[in-house]
């Protein structure tokens, strides 16, 4: 009895004590970590005290600004936006250093909820003009017209719960995912029928299908986007708990994060597609190598926005990361210099374009054919088959003799006669090796020279001076061939000899022993003759060709 009698002498003092504990929070506006902890402490349900809360909202009746406060953190609920008050600083001259001037505010989330800060207005902190304007608004978006009338509809059992959750929310969380999935497949339709209407405008040209495949798996994610965003936007309605939003809310942005990389790397392979079907159409090889280079780069640039997005997202500042990294990054291109004057020189071969693919070229003592431009090196192939790699921060300072962007490939060689040809011959030598370039269909008609240019030390020598209009290696090898044989026929036909170096002994003749000098038949109907039918050969053989 005694017992019962003391503790309800003591109940009061307990009550009171209690009250006294909350009474002892009071208000403070003094830096911006005080005012939002004012703000939410009490309009917490143990230390529900609205009036307190609208302390933090300047220039409204009490009225007005108790709304306002509630509609404030009923929006950081339903967007699942759990403040962190170890992150928001007690400084109370903090400035926001965001822009180009700074400023006395500090932005609650700056990426989800912008228009949500407190600023500093005397030597107070409270929330802005800027979010007392636009709350309402915000609010609405939240919290659309028709929840209030579906609470109203909502008969009484549908407010029992089932592990914490009212049975009204598990019934909407089951209507919102089958309206998410109608949306997605509703969606892919309509957006590969968008992309491929943007990418005939951009290429002008037909459906091509290995373009279409990669525009149906973009529309995929794409459709899957506008499903989450849907749900983004639907689900607070649905008034769960902040413990629920902010997980649910973390769950959304981190797949957003996701598909937005997927739908990003899949455009760089959209683009990449276009690009290298437009290459395929032009004659600069060099452009074709670029596609892979740029594709890679374009990846990795994706990639690492997408990780640091999903830093963020976690939590983990990010400015951090950059200011270590940059730190880093520095001591890292100091240790590989060679490779970002590689990286250099590649982008200077690719705006100066001194050569393309295919070209035959001499940069210092390396002879060859271009192969292939790479990130760090350029491959060329000699002739012998054998393969040099240079790096591009060597290349792009070398002198480039580019034999690959003549107009035409000139040839000149000396043909050496034997010194007792006949006059007649030579002039009819040197007037079919005429008719011969004058039948090649790849030779320059109009630039060629064939003459009797001089004596030579054990020859009569024939000066011929012409241009392959073709400009690829192989391509003039085989006109060069056509050519030679030709002539080694005429030779033949005519009986004219090439010499070759020699010592001639003149000795006296014994009688009735006949010389070892050619004869030739110098009659002009046989030497019009055998140049007509070797030119009439030539001609037919590139008939046939």
């Amino acid at each position: 009895m005694k017992k019962n009698l003391w503790l309800f002498l003591c109940l009061p003092l307990l009550t009171f004590a209690q009250v006294n504990e909350k009474d002892s929070i009071r208000v403070d506006l003094s830096n911006p970590h005080a005012t939002v902890y004012t703000h939410l402490f009490f309009l917490q349900k143990d230390s529900y005290q609205p009036k307190k809360a609208s302390k933090t909202v300047l220039g409204l009746s009490e009225d007005k600004a108790v709304e306002k406060v509630i509609k404030i953190k009923r929006v950081l609920d339903g967007k699942g936006l759990f403040v962190d008050f170890n992150k928001i600083p007690s400084n109370a001259n903090y400035k926001d250093t965001i822009g180009y001037s700074s400023y006395h505010r500090y932005v609650l989330f700056p990426q989800r909820m912008p228009q949500i800060y407190v600023e500093k207005i005397a030597n107070k902190w409270y929330y802005s003009s800027e979010t007392l304007a636009s709350i309402d608004a915000i609010y609405k978006d939240v919290f659309p017209w028709y929840v209030q009338r579906i609470q109203n509809i909502i008969p009484d059992y549908g407010h029992n719960q089932i592990f914490g959750i009212e049975i009204w929310q598990l019934l909407a969380v089951v209507l919102l995912l089958m309206l998410s999935v109608i949306i997605f497949f509703l969606f892919k339709k309509i957006a590969f029928k968008i992309l491929q209407k943007i990418q005939h405008y951009i290429t002008k040209s037909n459906s091509n299908i290995e373009v279409d495949k990669v525009l149906k798996k973009l529309a995929h994610p794409i459709s899957l986007l506008v499903s989450l965003k849907f749900v983004d936007v639907i689900f607070p309605s649905l008034q769960f708990s902040l413990a629920i939003n902010k997980w649910v809310f973390l769950g959304i942005n981190i797949t957003e994060t996701i598909f937005w990389i997927y739908v990003f790397l899949k455009l760089v392979k959209v683009v990449m597609q276009i690009y290298a079907e437009i290459t395929a159409k032009t004659h600069n090889k060099l452009d074709d190598q670029l596609v892979p280079i740029l594709n890679n780069l374009l990846t990795g640039i994706v990639v690492v926005l997408g990780f640091f997005k999903m830093l963020h997202l976690f939590g983990v500042d990010t400015t951090t990361i950059l200011a270590g990294a940059t730190i880093g990054g520095l001591a890292f291109a100091l240790a590989s210099q060679d490779t970002v004057k590689n990286f250099i020189g590649t982008v200077a071969i690719f705006l100066d374009k001194p050569f393309h693919i295919g070209d035959w070229i001499t940069a210092g003592e390396v002879v060859g054919t271009v192969e292939e431009v790479g990130f760090r090196s350029t491959r060329i192939r000699a002739a012998d088959t054998t393969v040099f790699q240079i790096p591009n921060s060597k290349l792009s300072e070398m002198v480039i003799n580019n034999s690959g962007v003549r107009l035409f490939r000139r040839y000149n060689t000396n043909l050496g006669l034997r010194y007792d040809t006949p006059p007649e011959l030579i002039e009819a030598f040197v007037k079919g090796i005429r008719e011969i370039i004058k039948s090649h269909p790849g030779i320059r008609q109009d630039a060629f020279v064939v003459q009797f240019t001089g004596f030579g030390d054990s020859s009569l020598l024939i000066m011929v001076n012409v241009f392959f209009m073709s400009l690829a290696w192989d391509v003039e090898q085989a006109s060069k061939h056509r050519l030679h044989l030709a002539i080694v026929k005429l030779a033949a036909a005519l009986g004219v000899d090439f010499a070759f170096p020699s010592t001639t002994v003149t000795i006296e003749q014994f009688p009735e022993k006949k010389g070892f000098l050619p004869k030739y038949n110098t009659d002009s109907d046989a030497i019009t003759k055998a140049i007509t039918n070797v030119v009439e050969e030539f001609k037919s053989e590139n008939l046939k060709e």
